[in-house]
């Protein structure tokens, strides 16, 4: 097996094991970006020598028998909204916006911590936003992988790296995640700490995990979750064994499936294969029931925008001053809306999201899980938008855990996804529903070679 390919789990199995080495594995996606990134344009920088001087450390330390944590040797891709120590961090914006940090970001730090090799920033929307990057979809290069995580997700699906960082705002990792046909794991807000990345809205920002299974989202969530006392939003909430959740699932789960919410907005495609997952899981021993949800549905995703757009102006309130008109036009218009917002609006939104949440509490209890397509279609043609992240919209404005999973093909060989919905901080419950999920669906097409090659 190429190893550029293998899981994230495969790979640190291996070097443990002493049949692999980390450097031979960062050579192995150093020469996959070498021939697919001309055609998928996933990076902003590939930092081939300091991976390489990385990876040869790890090795030597392997060698001795020492292992740092669950990543050890595993190449990671990093948005580029997060700082790495010497490293530019554009956040996908022209020279007046880059920073030139001295201290990695909090997640990054821990997975340097936990082993992993950084091999360099991925493309990002600007701000995280909605001006599109010039990433391409590793399944056909004519449609949108999505945003903002644009890179983070076609390079896990191009086989350039086995894990990699986003975040989410709206739809930002799950959306990307279900067009490029891999999994968007988005944990409870404030599971992950956000220090050290630039925000778009501090109560809605999560930090965003992109693999292939259901498995490597698990390890990676068990060396990123945990409270940080420099993230004020961090949740001092306790960890759970995520790894170990995947085998303790014993029993088909009981899932929800909120019709009213994406029956009208999804596309027939996309409801028919939704419905036959629904289906297929049921054959093979899960409940699955219709739900309703309660009345705050109807507001949840007016708040969560007033809520972005206030915040989003706040941030970047005294650099919009000086730099307007360096600002693309998407980020620049909701930056002007948020700043004309009156405050008692923005409070009234607060409320709204925090109502809704409570609301959902006793329906999510009663559930494993909801079950729901994650866009209305699959990837649209075109690179100018980045697709409909309002079925994500939800339990990004809630702060509930996500998670995307690739759930088939559509007639035009551009993936389908599945997306799973859980209370807050039931990571562990969630994970063990995907990946009962995901051995049902078996899911193991990838991208052609014609459609990433230069």
């Amino acid at each position: 097996m190429a190893e550029s390919l293998m899981t994230a789990s495969e790979i640190a199995k291996r070097i443990r094991a002493g049949v692999v080495s980390p450097v031979v594995v960062v050579e192995a996606c150093l020469a996959r970006i070498a021939e697919v990134e001309p055609a998928v344009l996933a990076w902003v920088r590939v930092d081939r020598d300091g991976a390489l001087t990385a990876a040869r450390e790890l090795e030597a330390e392997a060698r001795a028998g020492s292992f740092r944590g669950p990543l050890h040797g595993v190449p990671v891709g990093v948005k580029d909204i997060y700082h790495v120590a010497g490293m530019v961090t554009t956040a996908g914006a022209g020279a007046f916006a880059h920073e030139h940090p001295s201290a990695d970001a909090e997640t990054v730090a821990r997975l340097r911590r936990a082993g992993a090799v950084i091999l360099g920033k991925t493309a990002t929307t600007e701000f995280a936003y909605a001006d599109p990057a010039v990433t391409r979809n590793p399944w056909n290069p004519e449609h949108t992988p999505g945003g903002s995580s644009s890179g983070s997700a076609a390079a896990v699906a191009a086989g350039m790296i086995p894990l990699a960082l986003g975040s989410q705002t709206v739809g930002s990792t799950l959306r990307p995640a279900a067009y490029c046909g891999v999994v968007g794991l988005k944990p409870t807000h404030g599971r992950i700490s956000a220090a050290g990345v630039i925000p778009l809205a501090w109560s809605l920002d999560h930090i965003g995990i992109f693999t292939r299974d259901v498995e490597d989202a698990a390890v990676a969530l068990l060396v990123l979750a945990g409270y940080d006392a420099a993230d004020p939003h961090s949740a001092p909430v306790p960890t759970a064994d995520y790894p170990g959740a995947l085998v303790r699932r014993e029993h088909p789960p009981r899932l929800g499936l909120p019709r009213r919410l994406f029956s009208d907005k999804a596309s027939p495609e996309v409801n028919a294969h939704l419905e036959a997952m629904a289906v297929t899981f049921q054959k093979a021993g899960a409940i699955v029931e219709e739900v309703s949800l309660p009345p705050g549905a109807e507001a949840i995703h007016e708040a969560g925008q007033l809520v972005m757009r206030v915040e989003a102006a706040t941030f970047h309130r005294a650099r919009f001053r000086r730099y307007a008109d360096s600002y693309r036009p998407k980020i620049r218009g909701l930056i002007e809306e948020g700043l004309a917002i009156p405050g008692v609006e923005y409070v009234r939104a607060q409320q709204t999201r925090r109502q809704f949440r409570e609301e959902m509490r006793p329906l999510l209890e009663r559930y494993a899980a909801l079950l729901m397509p994650v866009a209305p279609t699959t990837a649209p043609k075109g690179l100018h938008w980045t697709g409909d992240p309002g079925l994500c919209a939800p339990w990004s404005f809630t702060g509930f855990p996500a998670i995307a999973l690739p759930s088939g093909l559509a007639p035009d060989s551009l993936p389908l996804a599945i997306q799973l919905v859980a209370g807050p901080f039931a990571e562990a419950r969630l994970l063990g529903v995907a990946r009962w999920c995901e051995a049902i669906l078996s899911f193991t097409a990838s991208p052609s070679p014609e459609a990433i090659r230069p």
